[in-house]
Formats: C-alpha cells, structure tokens, sequence
C-alpha cells in the first residue's frame, strides 16, 4: 500500500487539524482566537482559503487569502532572490618569484578588477628548479601581494608552501 503523496507548502482548509486559530482576515487585521471551524465558515464566507501561516505559533496563525495568488508571490520572491544573489567565485593568479615589475603590475590590475567583482582572488607562486633553494623571496613578494591589497581585500589564508608552490588566498573587503 503506498502512503498518501505528501503536500508541500502551508497547510489549508480542512487540512488544518488544531482545535482552536488565531485568525487575520483578508484585510490583515486580527481577529483573534477563535475555533478552527468558525475560521473556515468566515474564509468560505470571504470565497477565499484558509491558510496556516505560522504552524509553530501557539496558537497557530492562520489568516484568510486567495491561495494562487500567495504562491504566485511566494515564487516571484524567490526568483528575485535567486536574481540577485552573487556566487563567489575564486580566481586564480599564478606568479613566478623573480617576476618583472610591469608583469607584477598587470596581474596586480587583474586583481583589482577581480576584487570589485566581488571574487576572492588565489594567488599561486610556483617554484621551479632551483628556485625552490630560496622560498623567502617568494614569502617575500607574497607579503608585497599582502601590503599592496591592504585596503581592498583581506587575507583568508596565510602564504603557505604546498609542494612546490606557496599560496594565499585574498577575499574581497
């Protein structure tokens, strides 16, 4: 025997099952508490349905509204939300430790448009050969990154060796 479909959303009309509401008409005035029928005679009364909006509440609130039109708001609020969130996404600037001072400036302005974005920044120093014999000129331009990104972003993870590449990851301020 399969078990009955499970609803999603507030509960409405005969499905609320608690003896006594507090009820806000169509108008979003109070009501009061009064019981779970006498709220379902003056929703009918109205042509428009009862719905649970708060379940946790003692007594649970329910108020008087046309159920479509409440979805239909509910899912335009959520596409707005949705609409306007911003997903953070890391992007990554690799780096040599003997690099010249105008490449140092290019990646820098990468970082800049980077930070205004709103993107965190993964700043990536590989060390080849005999470059790994001096890993404190790499510590050392990496606090450079650090100093000159001081107002824009803020460290989320210390330059740190990871084989043979250090790596410090900036987040926007």
């Amino acid at each position: 025997m399969q078990a009955p479909p499970v609803k999603d959303g507030p509960r409405m009309n005969q499905d609320i099952r608690v003896p006594r509401v507090l009820l806000i008409d169509q108008n979003g005035e109070k009501q009061g508490i009064m019981p779970t029928s006498a709220a379902l005679e003056a929703a009918e009364e109205a042509g428009l349905d009862l719905v649970e909006i708060v379940p946790t509440a003692d007594p649970p609130v329910c108020k008087i509204l046309d159920y479509g039109k409440f979805r239909f708001q509910e899912q335009k609020k959520k596409a707005e939300a949705r609409k306007r969130q911003k997903v953070v996404e890391i992007k990554e600037i690799k780096l040599r430790p003997n690099i010249d001072t105008h490449d140092y400036e290019v990646k820098a302005r990468a970082m800049t448009r980077f930070f205004e974005a709103g993107d965190k920044v993964k700043v990536t120093l590989r060390f080849r050969g005999r470059e790994m014999a001096h890993p404190e000129l790499g510590m050392k331009l990496m606090q450079q990154v650090k100093a000159d990104f001081e107002e824009q972003a803020k460290v989320e993870y210390e330059p740190r060796m990871e084989g043979r590449q250090m790596i410090m990851i900036l987040a926007p301020k």
